[in-house]
């Protein structure tokens, strides 16, 4: 872990020591304190536990599993083979970037008719990557098909993958998540409709059979209907800047896969994706969540006892969507960041004590007042954040988000 990422995890771990001093403290409702700790346990291990994810690909040669590994960093990861198969034993792999790390399971192709360029060591694929799967549990199966391919020889790939997932039961205890991919559509008639989103009947009806066959395959060994994600990996790099790009709905397979993934699995994959549709969504979550924390503390009339709970809920917020968006974040930058927004520190205070001077004016709606002045700042507060840390806006622009928010 670099030192940027100590500091900023170290932070933290201090601000959610903070509140649950403040949390001991205070004389709210047992029901309420109980939903504020299971916030705070979910902040730490979406935040304090993150880990790189594990996914295990699995599909035969040239289904494109370098080629998507590469399309979800954006970046040239993984070695592409593009004549003989280049994948040996089935190994984990990580692939590191600036944002991030993912641990790939990256499985010699099934079903390949000749040797990896690698050096393998179990004379089948199916033995290499159960001893992987041994060594570490994998938290979800992309498994790939190419989009032409569908019908072809994939009865076989079903059963190893069937007996994947018994595997992992097996070993972990765990009923492993399973995606298909149908990859390379860009490569199904007409030929000619050859750039995304592939805007043609013919096309968009060619890709959606695909689907419908891998998803017959697929659902004959799982209990739950499994996600079909059609997808586009190609694109090119010129000087490090992406000259070419054919990629399509990788971005929808990021945010799938990062639903089925174990909480301290998903951040590191929303940061290293740098999909900000993704990231923005991963951010309102949280938004949403400390936004009913804080109107629940704030429909409490206790003098002061919410003070360090509502505020040290809004930083831990705006510093969780600020690491989302692979952004350093200390106490200098949290300064800056609320001054612009006419704020700081005590901005849960404020909001609070405007909650007491309107139920002055509206004697009886204490309640439902101060809870919802405590709900609104704070979401505005993460409509702010997230216009600042992931969009990148300027502070004059978050500034005036920040207020249409708060006064919506």
């Amino acid at each position: 872990m670099s030192n940027h990422n100590q500091e900023n995890y170290g932070q933290m771990q201090d601000l959610i020591n903070y509140i649950d001093e403040g949390l001991k403290k205070a004389k709210l409702p047992g029901n309420t304190k109980e939903k504020i700790s299971e916030e705070l346990e979910d902040l730490k291990t979406f935040i304090l536990d993150a880990r790189p994810p594990r996914i295990a690909i699995v599909g035969r040669r040239g289904a494109g599993k370098s080629s998507l590994i590469n399309a979800i960093f954006g970046e040239m990861r993984a070695e592409i083979g593009d004549v003989k198969a280049q994948t040996g034993s089935g190994k984990w792999h990580a692939y590191i970037s600036d944002s991030g790390t993912l641990e790939i399971l990256d499985t010699r192709g099934l079903g390949e008719a000749d040797q990896p360029e690698e050096a393998f060591t179990e004379s089948a694929a199916i033995d290499e990557v159960q001893e992987s799967i041994k060594e570490k549990r994998p938290d979800a199966i992309l498994f790939l098909s190419k989009a032409k391919e569908v019908s072809s020889r994939i009865d076989e790939d079903i059963t190893q993958l069937k007996q994947l997932k018994e595997s992992v039961k097996t070993y972990h205890d765990y009923d492993i998540p399973v995606i298909g991919v149908v990859t390379q559509v860009d490569e199904l008639s007409p030929k000619s409709v050859d750039k995304p989103p592939f805007d043609h009947e013919v096309k968009q009806n060619n890709i959606a059979e695909s689907e419908a066959v891998l998803a017959a395959k697929l659902n004959e060994i799982s209990t739950v209907s499994v996600k079909i994600i059609p997808v586009s990996a190609y694109f090119e790099i010129e000087d490090n800047i992406i000259s070419y790009d054919l990629r399509w709905n990788i971005d929808k397979l990021v945010d799938y896969l990062i639903e089925q993934l174990p909480n301290d699995a998903q951040m590191i994959l929303a940061k290293l994706a740098k999909v900000k549709s993704v990231q923005k969504k991963l951010a309102r979550r949280i938004g949403k969540n400390i936004s009913g924390i804080t109107g629940l503390i704030g429909a409490n009339p206790i003098p002061l006892a919410d003070l360090p709970i509502i505020t040290g809920m809004q930083m831990a917020m705006i510093s969780s969507i600020a690491l989302i968006g692979g952004r350093r974040m200390n106490k200098k930058d949290l300064r800056e960041f609320l001054s612009a927004l006419g704020l700081n520190l005590a901005a849960g205070f404020a909001f609070r004590q405007v909650s007491r001077q309107l139920v002055r004016l509206f004697p009886g709606a204490g309640t439902v007042i101060s809870g919802a002045i405590a709900s609104s700042g704070t979401y505005a507060l993460c409509e702010a954040s997230i216009a600042y840390f992931i969009d990148e806006k300027s502070l004059g622009n978050v500034r005036a988000i920040y207020k249409d928010k708060y006064e919506a």
